[in-house]
């Protein structure tokens, strides 16, 4: 488990392979899905849950001013992390699950 900050504003593409099977809690904030064709999807806020595999979002969007976090669930074994560079990096828990 891993958590995603997403500051305001900022963006983080969905990769199909950092994202398989895995289940997002938006824990502060909110969050927007941005859809394959560059349209707005829905915006969840605090406890929202959802899955991206299979849905046509192609990212993570924060429309607010403050920080978005969304915790991140993966089966046991399978975390992926985001690139450092990605500006809504990940912040890890130091391997709390």
């Amino acid at each position: 488990m891993w958590t995603l900050a997403l500051r305001g504003g900022a963006c983080v593409a969905v990769v199909a392979a950092q994202w398989y099977d895995a289940f997002g809690v938006v824990t502060r904030g909110r969050v927007q899905l941005e859809l394959r064709d560059g349209e707005p999807g829905p915006v969840l806020g605090r406890d929202a849950g959802f899955w991206l595999r299979g849905t046509g979002v192609r990212a993570l969007r924060n429309p607010g001013r403050r920080t978005a976090r969304v915790r991140i669930v993966t089966p046991q074994g399978q975390d992926r992390h985001l690139p450092a560079s990605t500006p809504g990096a990940p912040v890890t828990d130091g391997g709390a699950t």
